[in-house]
């Protein structure tokens, strides 16, 4: 798994930058990640009821957040990315 994936999409969905998350959908490895993304958009694009958005986008964020706790450290001990 790939800790920048989960970044990515938490940061795509805070900045409501759909095309970026749907391409984040296509292109990770993780399943349930592409799944979870796939329910949110779906149900942003296509559902009436304010409360099934707002139940897949709780499901994709606690996700992302199970999966950023799970996620296991580099074994280099380097960080996976830097800002400088």
């Amino acid at each position: 798994m790939n800790k920048i994936d989960y970044d990515r999409a938490l940061y795509y969905t805070q900045r409501s930058e759909w095309d970026n998350l749907l391409i984040l959908m296509v292109r990770t490895k993780d399943h349930f990640l592409s799944k979870r993304i796939e329910q949110f958009l779906h149900a942003y694009n296509f559902e009436r009821d304010y409360t099934v958005i707002e139940t897949k986008l709780y499901n994709l964020l606690r996700y992302i957040d199970h999966a950023n706790e799970t996620v296991e450290p580099d074994a280099n001990g380097l960080p996976m990315y830097s800002l400088s």
